[in-house]
């Protein structure tokens, strides 16, 4: 199964619910060799190793547009 492509400030869908149960989307903060998404309904946020995020990753809502 493709991965979905995603970036910087994009909106994404995990496939666990957080447990503040607020939200079930999360906006990538940052990205490198790790990748940190924080909760749009708490503000937590929590890092992956790439290759977890990828596999965790159920779809991207809305890209970011850079300018």
């Amino acid at each position: 199964m493709p991965v979905p492509e995603y970036d910087m400030n994009d909106i994404v869908e995990m496939k666990k619910q957080h447990p503040c149960r607020k939200s079930t989307t999360w906006k990538i903060i940052r990205m490198g060799a790790d990748i940190r998404i924080k909760c749009q309904g708490c503000g937590a946020s929590v890092l992956f190793p790439r290759t977890e995020f990828e596999k965790k990753l159920k779809k991207v809502i809305e890209h970011h547009e850079s300018q």
